[in-house]
């Protein structure tokens, strides 16, 4: 666990390998990230293309998710064991492989398989750096680095998304595959050639068994409470994401083209907000942070739940502010969260971290859609019972943020 008698001074500035790391580490979420919602808005495609049902196309969606699970479990128990950079290399270069089977496939087999392969590997390469973010950097400048880091999902909504269904359109489904190879490959042959050797928890004692580690990381009772926040805080948006389409077309009334214009635009503010949002939170306070965001978003939901037939223009205004309410949220909890776990201890700790969170995002968006009824002319009905459910989570982590920043002091606020 970080020494919360930091010293009082703190160097703020970030030297010029640590911005290089940054960049690095932020580039690689992006592509992560990328990879993993580019193949969404494909099914109009995919599924004619290869034949196939759109249950077989949900499983191919879904199939990452529950891979990325199950290898973060697995992993958990090595990952304390190897030097971080080692470690970042060989599950970046194992998903560079399966976005490459992607690329490739030609039937639904290969499909299933390449994104089996894809998750498996890149749903332990975010646990792997939040663990390198943790070693490298103090909590007293961990938000400004979480911020940037964040940002990687505001970019690829931006850049990602309409940059997929460009190259779909204009040669077919497998080329955005191609295009992060393209833009992959080389940001982990940035991180061979300029990120440092990461091994300072090496020396620290460790179990002898990977098993009895892992084992030892899920019993700490210290690590319970973590573990249950990493589960509920990102529920809001698997519960109100995949049906946000649905319900701006069928219940607001807008028309499916004007889509773009609302991701573009949201995702264009998040880059903004979320280094923001992490550089007040270092300078404020993480968890006054927090509460900012928790009331922001407890504002927002019901709103955005509730309206009704309105412009383009107050859409996105509505989005773009509860957005603004979860990066508010999700950047100084992450940041707080990263100073429970030991030194020795944080691979593991991450790993399963992740692990808990893809999960708990196919449990909620299954909850989600047992919830949600379409009614004939296609419009949604209980869109607002989701709202409640996610304001009710996050009054509950609301309470459990509060007990974890009682057990990290912070130093005071500059």
């Amino acid at each position: 666990m970080d020494n919360p008698a930091a010293p009082a001074q703190v160097r703020i500035k970030f030297s010029r390998y640590e911005k290089v790391v940054i960049g690095i580490l932020g580039f690689l979420q992006f592509t992560i990230i990328l990879d993993f919602m580019i193949i969404s808005p494909l099914g109009a495609i995919v599924m004619p293309s290869l034949h196939i049902s759109p249950q077989q196309f949900g499983l191919a969606v879904s199939s990452y998710a529950f891979s990325a699970g199950v290898s973060g479990f697995l992993a958990a128990g090595f990952a304390d064991r190897f030097d971080r950079k080692r470690l970042l290399l060989f599950f970046y270069f194992g998903f560079m492989l399966g976005t490459l089977l992607c690329a490739l496939a030609t039937t639904y087999p290969l499909l299933l398989l390449a994104r089996i392969v894809t998750g498996f590997f890149g749903g332990v390469i975010g646990s792997v750096v939040l663990a390198i973010t943790t070693d490298l950097f103090p909590l007293e400048r961990r938000g400004r680095v979480m911020g940037v880091i964040s940002t990687a999902f505001a970019a690829s909504q931006v850049l990602g998304l309409p940059a997929g269904l460009y190259l779909t359109s204009r040669w077919d489904w497998h080329a955005p595959f191609f295009a992060v190879i393209a833009i992959g490959v080389p940001a982990g042959v940035l991180i061979m050639l300029f990120m440092r050797p990461i091994v300072g928890h090496l020396a620290l004692q460790q179990e002898h068994s990977a098993l009895k580690h892992l084992i030892n990381t899920i019993a700490e009772p210290r690590y319970r409470l973590a573990f249950l926040l990493v589960m509920l805080l990102p529920t809001g948006g698997y519960m109100l994401m995949p049906f946000g389409t649905a319900f701006i077309v069928n219940n607001v009334g807008l028309a499916f083209t004007v889509l773009p214009v609302i991701y573009l635009v949201t995702g264009v503010s998040a880059i903004f907000v979320g280094p923001l949002v992490g550089k007040a939170s270092d300078s404020f306070g993480k968890f006054p942070m927090f509460c900012v965001g928790s009331m922001v978003t407890l504002i927002m939901v019901p709103i955005w739940t509730h309206i009704g037939h309105v412009p383009l223009a107050t859409v996105i205004v509505i989005n773009v502010i509860l957005f603004a309410g979860i990066f508010s949220r999700m950047i100084p909890a992450q940041a707080l969260i990263s100073a429970i776990p030991d030194p020795g201890k944080r691979g593991a700790f991450n790993a399963v971290s992740a692990s808990l969170q893809q999960f708990a995002g196919g449990v909620s968006a299954a909850v989600a859609g047992w919830l949600i009824v379409q009614r004939p002319d296609g419009s949604l009905a209980h869109f607002d019972w989701l709202g409640y459910v996610v304001m009710a989570i996050a009054l509950v982590t609301f309470a459990l943020m509060y007990r974890v920043h009682k057990q990290v002091p912070e130093a005071a606020p500059r």
